[in-house]
């Protein structure tokens, strides 16, 4: 029976695994990881399509180095859909991944210096700042880099970041759990737990209703209003940033009545 069962598993048919978007990404970037000539690529991705950017990090990795040189959008690839779980996971250098519509958990898991941006479709007319564009465990672990998304993410946002940085419309239960390094700005309301075990880093928020007290967790952070001169400049340019990169709504607004807005953030 042993020799018998041994003789069926190898003679049965392995489960055909399909090609992956990041295949064609590398296979279309040639000049890029060849000759490092500057490139954008544009594709339709749907939920199917997971860890995307992952495989041709690797390969910019191995090409260019973890320390390169290259431009932060040297190689562009433009997402129209809905990308699936772990969007730009481990994301090197040189990469930047823009999605027009949403993505999944995990968006920038192990971000390494790679740049994700998300805004919702032209044809979505719902209000960005009040609905979810990213799932949970946004940024998990990430390293570097940055990912902006004009729209709410999930819970555990940027739990255990440890450096990239990053601007989101809100998030919810246990934002920042965890946080090490880096800054994230949201720019709405958080979940109940915020930053609990935080124990690096900075954050902004978007503080308007005036609520923030009641979700933070007080035994891991403290907070203030954006006082010092060096930091009211530092969160105007990240938000200009943002505006360009999103077309955010919220952020215009900020932006534009930028000394009364900034009475509602804490930090």
């Amino acid at each position: 029976d042993g020799a018998d069962r041994i003789k069926y598993n190898r003679d049965r048919e392995r489960n055909t695994v399909l090609d992956t978007l990041d295949k064609e990404i590398v296979r279309d970037a040639a000049r890029f990881l060849n000759d490092g000539e500057k490139m954008q690529l544009s594709y339709a991705v749907q939920n199917t399509h997971r860890t995307v950017g992952t495989r041709t990090s690797s390969h910019i990795v191995q090409n260019f180095g973890m320390r390169n040189n290259l431009q932060p959008d040297h190689l562009t690839v433009k997402l129209k859909g809905s990308a699936g779980q772990s969007l730009g996971a481990f994301a090197a250098p040189g990469l930047k991944i823009e999605v027009s519509g949403d993505a999944n958990d995990y968006v920038g898991k192990g971000l390494s210096g790679g740049t994700i941006v998300v805004y919702p479709s032209p044809k979505n007319s719902l209000v960005s700042n009040e609905n979810t564009i990213i799932g949970n465990t946004v940024l998990y672990g990430a390293t570097s880099g940055k990912l902006f998304a004009s729209g709410q993410a999930g819970e555990r946002f940027a739990v255990r970041n440890s450096g990239s940085l990053t601007v989101v419309e809100g998030c919810g239960a246990h934002g920042c759990e965890y946080m090490t390094g880096g800054a994230a700005i949201i720019l709405g309301q958080v979940g109940d737990n915020f930053g609990a075990g935080m124990t690096g880093g900075m954050a902004f928020i978007f503080d308007e209703k005036k609520n923030f007290e009641n979700y933070v967790n007080p035994n891991s952070v403290i907070w203030q209003p954006v006082e010092t001169d060096f930091w009211k400049k530092y969160l105007n340019d990240i938000l200009k940033q943002f505006y360009n990169e999103t077309n955010s709504k919220i952020a215009k607004r900020i932006i534009t009545e930028y000394d009364r807005e900034l009475k509602n953030f804490i930090q």
